[in-house]
């Protein structure tokens, strides 16, 4: 009985700090919006504020994709790639026929990425190739072959059906589509990674893959999952892209995966895997899209904007460091009190 005890205590120190890492991004939001709109009124304009929702509601479902597979310790650098080519892919297939519709265009879409995914997958979980190495190569050969395909073409908006258009400018009931998609996608895979077994599966693999293994978890299966997950959800990001900015040319997204990466340990998911939400992803992609509009707002040059963002990515990997250090201080002194 004492055991379950501790264990539920430790297990709640552990979500209270990590949750004081999402509300510590709340606030520093709050701040960072405060400060800008004192300097600039027109921050806090309708319009300023629907931009930044729907600049951030790609990066949302990418940083939400990512952080599945960084949970298990690994990582997918090829997102970006994958919005490019589906973006063009099915942007060329819909100027070609002007017939085909939204559903057509979404499962074309994740298709595709699921496709590029799997390769990930693969070569990961059952080639045992690093993921870092994997997901770098399969980055360059995906641009290669988006260049390939596009040969110096560009896709515009009159080439597209308004029907996908409208679902990047469309709105319900006064919000728009986008963000919509984003905290539904967000919303789901939250509750499932808490929720359902196989999902707590990709903590126990992120915490240790050899005793996740010697328990009976199929971490192969499970990380071939993740990647398949995020290029799914890199897929649907694409079209989203299409649909927001109907004007696309071979490289686009290009890049995009450092601003991913960059989302999630921002957003408190553990780079080392088993640590971390989809929740503080999706706020950590919010945080970055308003520290760039606040950036531009503020007339700041565009390479001190890259800089800041590098800044960030440092500081949040230092602050994760911290943390786990704090949390294995406080389960080592807990487990030797339960010990005594």
């Amino acid at each position: 009985m004492s055991a379950v005890t501790a264990g539920r205590s430790t297990r709640g120190v552990v979500d209270l700090v990590f949750r004081a890492r999402e509300l510590s991004i709340v606030a520093a939001l709050a701040v960072l919006v405060a400060v800008t709109a004192s300097v600039n009124g027109n921050f806090l304009s309708g319009q300023g504020m629907k931009d930044i929702f729907l600049n951030a509601s790609i990066l949302v479902l990418l940083a939400v994709g990512q952080s599945v597979v960084v949970i298990t310790r690994n990582i997918d650098l090829s997102v970006g790639s994958v919005v490019g080519l589906v973006a063009f892919t099915v942007g060329d297939f819909l100027a070609a026929d002007h017939g085909r519709g939204i559903a057509f265009a979404i499962v074309l879409g994740v298709a595709i990425g699921a496709l590029c995914g799997l390769v990930n997958g693969l070569l990961v979980s059952f080639g045992r190739v690093p993921a870092l190495v994997v997901t770098l190569g399969t980055l360059y050969v995906i641009q290669g072959l988006d260049h390939f395909i596009a040969h110096g073409r560009q896709i515009n908006a009159v080439d597209l059906p308004p029907a996908l258009l409208s679902l990047g400018n469309g709105t319900v009931l006064g919000v728009p589509y986008l963000p919509v998609i984003a905290v539904v996608a967000m919303l789901a895979v939250g509750y499932y990674l808490r929720s359902y077994p196989s999902g707590r599966d990709f903590y126990a693999i992120g915490s240790s893959p050899e005793a996740a293994g010697l328990a009976g978890i199929p971490v192969r299966r499970r990380v071939m999952g993740a990647y398949l997950f995020s290029g799914a959800l890199a897929g649907l990001a694409g079209v989203l892209w299409l649909s927001r900015f109907g004007t696309v040319v071979a490289d686009a997204a290009n890049s995009w995966e450092l601003q991913v990466v960059s989302a999630v340990v921002v957003g408190g998911v553990a780079i080392t895997g088993g640590v971390g939400t989809v929740y503080g992803a999706a706020l950590g992609a919010l945080l970055l899209t308003t520290i760039t509009s606040a950036l531009v707002v503020l007339k700041v040059n565009p390479f001190w904007q890259q800089a800041i963002t590098g800044a960030l990515l440092l500081l949040a990997i230092s602050v994760d460091r911290l943390l786990a250090l704090r949390v294995a201080r406080i389960l080592r002194r807990r487990n030797a009190r339960h010990g005594s």
